[in-house]
């Protein structure tokens, strides 16, 4: 009820910053300019979902931006190189090399059973350094990439671009993910007790070996359509864009600490970063007030999450008692 009651607040404080900005600056306001918004907010959402699953289970991926420029850069060098290959061929190359990566911080992280934070870290300076090898520190330029390449995340269906319905489909699959399967269900449990968790019989190394999987997986998606979308891939692609990413998680009110969050959280927090991301320029504010603003929204979202941790504490398993037993009752054992 809680989280519903936070979720709304950060609703309605989009409305009001859109209306906001709106006010001073018409032109944010027009459908053009909103449909832009969405747009642009999509990649963000997609990878915020991702991240979610991974914060959930008490863990980060800090690789993610680094598996987007490298999967983008794979998948820009293929189609330039190989101009009348398929696009399916090319998107499911660049999901097939995102989802390894993602795979090998899963394994080093859920079997090997070392710390989340220092794998990613380590895999993030890896594959941005591999998207420098790969490329030879060449761009690919627009004029290098078949058309069909570039036009599919902007191309429009029912009125709307490709990126927004590919971005809508993900949040249907994280919303099932989350709410209605077990894997989700065990991905709570592992962030709110481990050990616990451990006891019971879930399988804790396999969860997390195919939670950083798919944030890996909609990493490799996300570059190939960062690329075609902007229309270049070059060695600093999406630089530094990993802390946005968890930026939006934690604005959503997904707990840093693992055990809480939401889909509907990780994607308002994402749209809210998107709207400032693109209010700011058009009101002709400095993007380093951008930062410091961004900044000054997270650092508000982690004291909030903390203040609730603190209130609600933690169960783990439900007292559940019946008409004919007392709390102070004796449990008898089965034999």
């Amino acid at each position: 009820m809680k989280a519903m009651k936070r979720e709304m607040l950060l609703a309605a404080s989009i409305v009001v910053l859109i209306v906001g900005v709106g006010m001073r600056a018409p032109v944010f306001i027009t459908g053009a300019s909103l449909a832009n918004l969405l747009t642009d907010s999509t990649l963000l959402v997609m990878l915020a979902l991702a991240q979610m699953l991974v914060i959930v289970t008490r863990g980060v991926d800090l690789s993610v931006a680094s598996n987007l420029a490298l999967s983008g850069m794979a998948a820009a060098l293929l189609a330039a190189n190989n101009p009348d290959l398929p696009l399916p061929v090319i998107v499911l190359a660049a999901a097939a090399l995102g989802l390894v990566l993602g795979l090998v911080n899963g394994y080093l992280i859920g079997y090997l059973d070392l710390p989340a934070i220092v794998v990613t870290l380590g895999t993030m300076s890896v594959y941005r350094g591999l998207v420098f090898v790969l490329s030879g520190g060449a761009w690919v330029s627009s004029h290098q990439m078949p058309e069909a390449f570039i036009a599919f995340p902007l191309t429009k269906l029912l009125g709307v671009t490709h990126l927004v319905w590919i971005a809508a489909l993900a949040v249907l699959a994280a919303w099932y993910l989350a709410s209605h399967s077990r894997f989700g269900r065990d991905l709570y449990a592992v962030g709110n007790a481990p050990s616990c968790a451990r006891y019971v019989g879930i399988p804790m190394a396999q969860r997390l070996l195919w939670t950083y999987g798919i944030s890996g997986l909609v990493a490799g998606v996300c570059g190939y359509l960062w690329v075609a979308r902007y229309a270049v891939a070059y060695t600093e692609i999406a630089y530094g864009f990993e802390f946005t990413v968890i930026a939006a998680c934690v604005i959503g009110g997904i707990n840093i600490a693992g055990g809480t969050g939401s889909v509907a959280g990780a994607v308002l927090g994402a749209l809210f970063l998107a709207v400032i991301g693109n209010a700011l320029p058009v009101v002709k504010v400095s993007p380093f007030w951008q930062s410091a603003l961004t900044g000054a929204v997270i650092l508000v979202a982690v004291l909030i999450n903390a203040r609730d941790r603190k209130k609600e504490g933690r169960q783990i398993l439900p007292l559940h008692l019946d008409n004919h037993s007392s709390p102070t009752a004796p449990v008898r054992s089965a034999a």
